[in-house]
């Protein structure tokens, strides 16, 4: 259950806190760190009304510190996360970057995954479809993916089907929902997905 908006779900919309043994909250993106977990939903604003509001202390059940730019220290390690996730896939030969090697790829229905760099080009981006069944995911910025990729900067990649494939799909929904608020609050950063 969320702290704040106190509904309920699965785990894959919520970002999982621990408090540290100095008392500090720590996120646990892992979901892996010992101790009492307490959870908030993977929206920016719902994450910054908990900053806002203290509501970590009742989760907690006691007092906490919160460290200053919590939310930003969750974007990044989330956009880390996706792209450590992204390079793995790709090291097992599940992912692939690049215009004409995505297109193939489309074209012979092996994508599950299509990723576009959130700044990349409109008309660039508008030439590629997401197949039926498939998801899209334009959270990343273009040297994010190629960070993935180990590139300097990549707009088009996909994931073809697999383990690893699920796993980006769950951190990447996290993510989005981190960025879409923030860009559609004007700020700059990584663009809506659409």
């Amino acid at each position: 259950m969320c702290l704040v908006t106190r509904d309920s779900g699965p785990k894959d919309g919520l970002i999982r806190f621990v408090t540290g043994p100095d008392g500090q909250v720590v996120p646990d993106l892992l979901g892996k760190l010992p101790g009492r977990g307490y959870y908030v939903s993977a929206r920016r604003s719902v994450l910054e009304e908990a900053v806002k509001k203290r509501v970590f202390a009742r989760g907690a059940k006691g007092p906490v510190t919160v460290p200053e730019g919590l939310v930003d220290e969750i974007d990044r390690q989330l956009a880390r996360r996706v792209t450590d996730l992204i390079a793995m896939a790709r090291k097992a030969g599940l992912a692939i970057a690049g215009f004409e090697k995505v297109k193939a790829a489309l074209t012979n229905d092996r994508v599950k995954v299509l990723l576009q760099a959130s700044d990349g080009s409109a008309r660039g981006k508008g030439k590629l479809w997401t197949p039926e069944g498939a998801r899209w995911f334009g959270c990343l910025t273009a040297d994010e993916l190629g960070l993935a990729f180990g590139r300097s900067h990549v707009i088009h990649g996909a994931l073809l089907a697999g383990g690893l494939t699920t796993r980006v799909v769950e951190e990447a929904a996290k993510l989005r929902g981190l960025r879409e608020e923030y860009a559609q609050n004007g700020a700059s950063g990584a663009g809506k997905d659409t």
